[in-house]
């Protein structure tokens, strides 16, 4: 990722005495399992950060795991934080992924402790969670521009990737482990056989058609 503007931004809140926190999520569109959300704190120092980081998107699954581990140890400060199928069902995609972010951030903030201030947190897209503890940016195509996004973007895909194959296992007919969620050919063919289970979005229009009236 080259220095862009935004980064450049980042590093002055960073060098105004507090760290800044990227946000991201993952996960809206699956029809079965939570939705994730990671939020990061690099350091201001560029040759102290992983090398690489983009959207996750337009990694490869190897890749992608690679950075995350990269993230994890050379981050100042992360955190990852999830709403849940039912969640994602009572509130909406929207609400959900809101709350998420949110979780998140409350999380990176926990670890951070009362002595790291937040100066500024850098959220992916159009909308911003309510009721953040530090004042907040949307970014359109954040996980692109801002370092610090783009590694909870990856975080925040990895650890849905994990829960995914995790269920799989306890519900292998629904090919979980490959399509994590989405509506591949194998998991709408497993709906029809054997309906929704617990983990999935049962307000999602494919899955809401396989439950009895």
């Amino acid at each position: 990722m080259s220095q862009s503007l935004p980064n450049l931004r980042e590093a002055f809140w960073a060098r105004s005495g507090g760290l800044v926190c990227g946000v991201d999520e993952a996960g809206r569109g699956p029809w079965a399992g939570p939705l994730m959300a990671g939020a990061v704190a690099l350091s201001p120092d560029p040759a102290l950060r992983p090398r690489g980081l983009r959207d996750s998107k337009k990694l490869s699954e190897a890749r992608r795991e690679a950075l995350a581990e990269e993230i994890r140890a050379k981050a100042l400060f992360w955190a990852v934080a999830e709403a849940s199928a039912a969640e994602v069902d009572a509130l909406n995609p929207l609400q959900a992924s809101m709350l998420a972010m949110r979780r998140a951030v409350e999380a990176l903030g926990a670890a951070m402790g009362r002595d790291q201030p937040l100066a500024c947190i850098l959220i992916d897209g159009n909308r911003l969670p309510q009721g953040l503890p530090a004042p907040a940016e949307a970014i359109v195509g954040g996980d692109d521009l801002e370092e610090a996004i783009a590694a909870a973007s990856i975080l925040a895909k990895t650890t849905r990737d994990q829960v995914m194959r995790d269920l799989a296992r306890l519900h292998p007919e629904y090919g979980w482990e490959r399509n994590k969620g989405y509506g591949a050919p194998i998991h709408r063919a497993a709906l029809t056989k054997y309906g929704p289970t617990a983990h999935h979005r049962r307000s999602y229009k494919p899955v809401a058609q396989m439950i009895p009236v």
